[in-house]
């Protein structure tokens, strides 16, 4: 039974081999207790659609003898939940009860002796349901989350019979409490819990959310070790780094708190790199029309006079693409991106085919805002400053620096205002179902942001 929706987050997906994590979860007592207060809304349903078997049997009743009866169609009109909580056992879990709940169903009857048949109305009463639920490995590394203690027991059930030879179930009411107080705990025990997660960002990357370690149970919190990686689609390889071990902060105030470590963001550089997505082909149509400043042989034949003369009146083209993973990093109130780039300039001949003219070396850095959105975590980035260096020419020597004005232009209106729409989607946050963050707070860190969030759930 989705009693506990908290508590999938342990069942995400296998456990990997012990290291650090790149995304830590809090979860806190002003969770749980939502999360309780959800369990009580999808325990009440679950009740209410409880199947009671049909069942039969016999009993000597004086004077008569044995008589054979049956009970069918059995069907729960209301459900009552009136006392219920949760705590966390340290060390080991957690332990939800429910108490003093009552159930009361209709249903109908049939004896043998005479052919004798009616209805009946069956009110339970102190009904109570328990589980204790363990979190650990199992011996493959893989999350083990069981169900160490659950039990379902009713302490009353009472049965009122109508129609027919009602005096005969009279006769042995007890014996029929009994057999139905056996079946409504059997079936009260029967569905406790589930559940899965490897979020896809795009046509190049997912993020992994696989536990790595067992999570820490505490007095006021449960705390989650996640992976945090991101992989290309289909081939998991290990970027060439790894996670540095950070710790959240003591704070409670929130029903969730989210870490995630400059590995996270490092790994998805990594994965698009590698998957070649980290380039751009600038064309002319792409500068604003009211810029001096056009991609064509004229305007850098300016700058280079070699250019205007060996290709007079020609349009341009620039790709803009890394040589290696850009680099993130985090401190206090500041996230930082360390880019090295090539830019290499093409001639577009009449029959559109490319005449390379030089290749420059392009170290960017920018700052990074990052907000949530949703379920998914989005951010912006502004440039701070760029160093150009020659890498190759076609064209003979020239002053590099000349061309800085161009190459600002070219990062600020094109290359960075298309990067921050990519930003704007998104990456996904760990979830479960419909998840909404509301009250949501985050916070750079060093070497991780903190997202500290209450949460709702829509469905």
């Amino acid at each position: 039974m989705t009693l506990c929706w908290w508590f999938l987050l342990v069942a995400f997906i296998p456990m990997t081999s012990g290291t650090n994590p790149g995304v830590k979860v809090k979860l806190t007592e002003k969770g749980l207790e939502y999360g309780r207060q959800l369990g009580m809304v999808s325990i009440q349903q679950k009740l209410k659609s409880i199947k009671v078997p049909d069942f039969s049997g016999s009993q000597t009743v004086s004077p008569i003898g044995n008589v054979k009866y049956s009970l069918s169609n059995m069907c729960i009109v209301s459900v009552g939940l009136p006392q219920s909580a949760v705590n966390l056992v340290q060390g080991t879990g957690m332990r939800l009860s429910v108490s003093n709940a009552f159930i009361s169903l209709r249903g109908n009857w049939k004896v043998k002796f005479l052919l004798q048949h009616g209805s009946f109305d069956l009110k339970v009463k102190g009904l109570t349901i328990g589980t204790s639920i363990a979190i650990k490995s199992d011996e493959t590394g893989r999350p083990a989350v069981s169900n160490v203690n659950c039990g379902a027991t009713v302490s009353s059930a009472s049965v009122k019979f109508h129609g027919g030879a009602s005096w005969l179930y009279n006769l042995f009411r007890k014996f029929i409490d009994k057999a139905l107080r056996s079946a409504m705990q059997k079936q009260v025990r029967g569905n406790w819990l589930y559940a899965h997660f490897l979020a896809k960002v795009d046509q190049y990357a997912e993020i992994e959310y696989s536990m790595v370690s067992s999570p820490i149970v505490s007095n006021s919190s449960i705390d989650f070790s996640l992976k945090g990686e991101f992989y290309n689609i289909g081939k998991h390889q290990e970027p060439p780094f790894s996670p540095s071990a950070f710790t959240l902060p003591s704070q409670i105030n929130n029903m969730l708190y989210i870490g995630m470590s400059a590995f996270t963001a490092n790994s998805a550089a990594f994965v698009y790199n590698k998957a070649g997505a980290l380039h751009l082909f600038v064309t002319d149509d792409m500068i604003p029309q009211s810029s001096p400043i056009r991609l064509n042989t004229r305007t850098f034949g300016a700058f280079i006079p070699q250019i205007a003369k060996r290709f007079p009146g020609l349009m341009m083209k620039l790709l803009v693409q890394t040589v290696k993973p850009p680099v993130t990093t985090f401190e206090p109130n500041n996230l930082t991106v360390q880019a090295s780039s090539t830019v290499t300039a093409y001639a577009i001949q009449p029959n559109t085919t490319l005449s390379p003219l030089f290749v420059l070396n392009l170290e960017t850095s920018v700052s990074a805002q990052v907000f949530v959105r949703g379920m998914r975590l989005a951010g912006a980035v502004t440039l701070n400053k760029m160093t150009l260096t020659l890498g190759t020419s076609y064209v003979g020597e020239f002053q590099v620096r000349s061309l800085d004005s161009i190459l600002q232009l070219v990062l600020k209106v094109v290359v960075i205002p298309r990067l921050n729409v990519q930003l704007a989607k998104g990456y996904p946050l760990p979830a479960l179902g419909k998840m909404k963050l509301v009250n949501t707070q985050l916070e750079v860190l060093k070497d991780y942001m903190l997202i500290g969030t209450d949460v709702q759930f829509t469905g």
